[in-house]
C-alpha cells in the first residue's frame, strides 16, 4: 500500500502491451468489484459512509456512486467502441457528477448499479476476440485508447477506489 492517501494502491502504472493472461487477470478484477465494493462498505453507519477517505476527498458515499457513475461510462464506451469505428467519446466532470444531490442517496442504489453493469461488462469483454481489444476510441483528454489500455485502466480503478474505503476502514478500526 502506498503512504499517500489519494493512491492508495499507487498511481494508475504506465499502460504496456498485454498478453492473454493480463487481461483474464483485469477481466476479473472487473467481475470482483460489485462484491468487493460491498464487502467494503458492509456494516458501516451513515456517519461512517460520509466520512471522507482522506481531507479534502470524497467521503465513502460518494466513492460509490462515482464506481456506478465512472463504470456506466466505461461500459458505454467500450460498446461504442465495438459499434462504431475509433469514436471520440464525451468525457464528464466526475468531480461535479460527485457533488449532485443522488451521490448522497443510499449506497445500495449505486451497489444494484455495479452489479448489473459488471454482469453485461464482464459478458462482453469475455465474449470479445483478440482483434477487438485493438479497436479503439478517442478520449478528449487522454487521446486515442485500445479497447486493451481501457480495460487496464478500469481494473486499476476498480481496485483504487476500493482501496480508498478499506484504507479508511483500517486507519479508523472499523
Amino acid at each position: 500500500m502506498s503512504s499517500d492517501p489519494r493512491y492508495p494502491i499507487g498511481a494508475e502504472p504506465a499502460f504496456e502491451p498485454t498478453t492473454e493472461a493480463i487481461r483474464r487477470k483485469h477481466i476479473d478484477v472487473i467481475a470482483e468489484l460489485p462484491a468487493a465494493t460491498r464487502a467494503a462498505v458492509s456494516g458501516l453507519t451513515a456517519p461512517q459512509l460520509d466520512t471522507p477517505y482522506r481531507p479534502g476527498g470524497w467521503s465513502v458515499r460518494q466513492v460509490v456512486h462515482h464506481l456506478a457513475d465512472s463504470h456506466m461510462h466505461a461500459f458505454i464506451r467500450l460498446k461504442w467502441a465495438l459499434a462504431e469505428d475509433a469514436p471520440t467519446i464525451k468525457p464528464y466532470d466526475e468531480r461535479v457528477w460527485a457533488e449532485l444531490p443522488d451521490s448522497a442517496m443510499d449506497v445500495a442504489v449505486s451497489l444494484g448499479i455495479l452489479d448489473g453493469i459488471h454482469a453485461r461488462w464482464v459478458a462482453l469483454y469475455r465474449a470479445m476476440d483478440e482483434s477487438q481489444f485493438g479497436r479503439e476510441f478517442t478520449h478528449p483528454e487522454r487521446g486515442r485508447l485500445t479497447l486493451d489500455h481501457h480495460l487496464h485502466i478500469y481494473a486499476w480503478h476498480s481496485r483504487h477506489h476500493v482501496a480508498h474505503v478499506t484504507e479508511l476502514r483500517r486507519t479508523k478500526g472499523w
